[in-house]
């Protein structure tokens, strides 16, 4: 298992990550930084910050995937990819291979990501849909980073997924009140984590979720 700690070693010492590994991620931040004028995939403003603000950020998922009853991760709203294409290229060890489904509605960054995917060959389904309007959907993990607020991610996995074992969630500095908030009208399990890169966000783990009868 990789231990998400590794993103606070010097990249030279990584214990557990390889050389064509870290070698892989800059140059997916590269891409992102040369298209990003183009489709603008991530802020201009965290440009600079990009492998602490989006490559590290979405890689410290990993201490939530990298687990024997998960094969298939299905990234709502994906952008650029993340944290979908990190998982992917830090996964791509994993057996049986581990696989990563996109949803994202705008052509052109559905382009980038089956340039990405074919670039690091991963293995993908990149759907150019509103996932609002699919149904029936399968996965072991839904996860989803700067997409939508938490109860609506809720009612896609409810509304919109038939199978799924895990919902993984990014949660800013309001995390524990939105989280307080949602089990007003949601049951649900969770674990969660500090985030490693953003002072009082936090990352959830959630399972078991249903709709409260109110």
């Amino acid at each position: 298992m990789i231990d998400s700690n590794i993103l606070k070693i010097n990249k030279l010492s990584f214990p557990n990550v390889s050389r064509e590994t870290l070698n892989e991620l800059e140059d997916y931040s590269k891409e992102i930084i040369l298209r990003n004028n183009d489709i603008n995939l991530i802020s201009k403003n965290t440009e600079k910050s990009i492998n602490t603000r989006h490559i590290e950020d979405s890689a410290q998922t990993i201490d939530f995937i990298d687990k024997n009853d998960i094969e298939v991760c299905t990234d709502l709203g994906s952008g650029a990819g993340l944290p979908g294409i990190v998982l992917g290229i830090l996964m791509k060890s994993k057996k049986p291979v581990f696989k990563l489904i996109f949803y994202e509605k705008s052509y052109h960054k559905s382009m980038f990501l089956k340039q990405m995917t074919k670039k690091f060959c991963l293995n993908t389904e990149i759907h150019q849909k509103n996932i609002f309007n699919e149904k029936n959907l399968r996965t072991d993990v839904i996860i989803s980073r700067a997409f939508k607020p938490l109860p609506v991610i809720f009612q896609i996995a409810k509304t919109n997924f038939k199978n799924f074992k895990y919902i993984i969630i990014f949660l800013g500095k309001s995390g524990k009140k939105i989280l307080n908030d949602a089990q007003k009208f949601w049951e649900f399990d969770y674990e969660k984590k500090k985030s490693l890169t953003n002072d009082g966000s936090l990352i959830l783990k959630i399972s078991n979720l249903k709709k409260k009868n109110v």
